[in-house]
C-alpha cells in the first residue's frame, strides 16, 4: 500500500512520467522498487494519460536570407555551451494562441532561455537568445542549431550569434527530427504542463511556463537520456576545472557507409 500510494502521489506529480522514470524517483525516495513492479501497479490502477496532437505552422522558410549547413549532426559533445539548439512553437489559449521561442543546451537538455508572445515576430526569438547569452556567456566556438525560418534566419539574428563568436546550423525543410532535442523539450512542455489545464489569459500562461521551466523541467524532472537525472543535477555533475573546448566535428569514414563490395 505504500508503494501503490507513492506512485499515485508521483503520477499526479509528474502527469506524464512513463513507469520507468516513476520507478526512477520512488527509488531517489527510498523505496526500492522495480520498474516492472511499477508498471504493473500502474496498470491495475488504470494510470495512464490520454494526449492529444494539434499542429499549427511556425516555420516560414522561404525567404531571401542565408541558409546554413546542418553542422549539429555530426558534433561529439563533452560540455554544456558547445551546442545550443532553438525553435519556436505555438501554445493554445482560450480564444488565441500565444507563442513560446526556447533555447535549450543540447548537452545537458536544460532551457537557458526562453520568450513568450502574441506573435511570431523577430523579436521573439531575438529576446530568448538574449536571456540565453546573458545566463551561460558564450565563447566563440558555440554552435547553435535551428531550422530554417525566417526568424532564425534573419541578418539581426545572425548578426547577434556572430558578435559572440558563434557558428550556426539549421535542419533541412520538413525534417524536425534534425532539431530532436527541441522538438522533445516542447513535447514534454505540452503533454505534462499545458495540455492538463485551460488558459485564458497569456499572462496566466506566463506564470505557468515560469513555473514549469524554472521549477520543474530543469531542477527536478528526471531525464532517461541523463542517467534519469535533471538538467541541473546533470551540469553539476559534469562540472569540471579543464579549459573549455569547443565540440569536435566527427564524419563517418567510408567504411561506415559503404560495405564491402558496394562501391570500388
Amino acid at each position: 500500500m505504500a508503494v501503490r500510494d507513492a506512485i499515485q502521489r508521483a503520477t499526479l506529480e509528474y502527469r506524464y512520467y512513463g513507469y520507468r522514470r516513476i520507478a526512477v524517483q520512488l527509488q531517489r525516495e527510498g523505496l526500492m522498487v522495480s520498474p516492472k513492479k511499477v508498471r504493473r501497479l500502474m496498470h491495475d490502477d488504470n494510470l495512464v494519460a490520454i494526449r492529444r496532437r494539434k499542429f499549427v505552422v511556425t516555420t516560414d522558410s522561404d525567404h531571401r536570407f542565408r541558409i546554413h549547413p546542418n553542422l549539429a549532426q555530426h558534433l561529439e559533445l563533452t560540455d554544456i555551451d558547445q551546442l545550443w539548439v532553438a525553435d519556436l512553437t505555438y501554445l493554445r489559449l482560450e480564444q488565441e494562441f500565444a507563442y513560446l521561442a526556447v533555447v535549450l543546451d543540447a548537452y545537458s537538455r536544460r532551457v537557458i532561455g526562453w520568450e513568450l508572445g502574441r506573435s511570431l515576430e523577430g523579436h521573439l526569438t531575438r529576446d530568448a537568445l538574449e536571456k540565453a547569452i546573458t545566463a551561460r556567456q558564450p565563447q566563440p566556438g558555440l554552435v547553435h542549431h535551428s531550422d530554417q525560418g525566417i526568424q532564425y534566419a534573419s541578418q539581426s539574428y545572425v548578426d547577434r550569434l556572430e558578435s559572440c563568436g558563434a557558428v550556426l546550423s539549421m535542419s533541412r525543410p520538413g525534417s524536425p527530427w534534425e532539431n530532436g532535442k527541441c522538438e522533445s523539450f516542447i513535447k514534454t512542455l505540452k503533454h505534462e504542463e499545458l495540455e492538463a489545464r485551460q488558459y485564458r489569459t497569456i499572462e496566466e500562461l506566463r506564470e505557468h511556463v515560469t513555473e514549469f521551466i524554472e521549477q520543474i523541467y530543469n531542477v527536478k524532472r528526471l531525464h532517461s537520456a541523463l542517467a534519469y537525472q535533471s538538467p541541473v543535477e546533470f551540469e553539476k555533475q559534469h562540472e569540471s576545472e579543464r579549459a573549455w573546448m569547443p565540440a569536435t566535428l566527427s564524419f563517418l569514414r567510408h567504411k561506415e557507409i559503404y560495405s564491402d563490395g558496394e562501391f570500388h
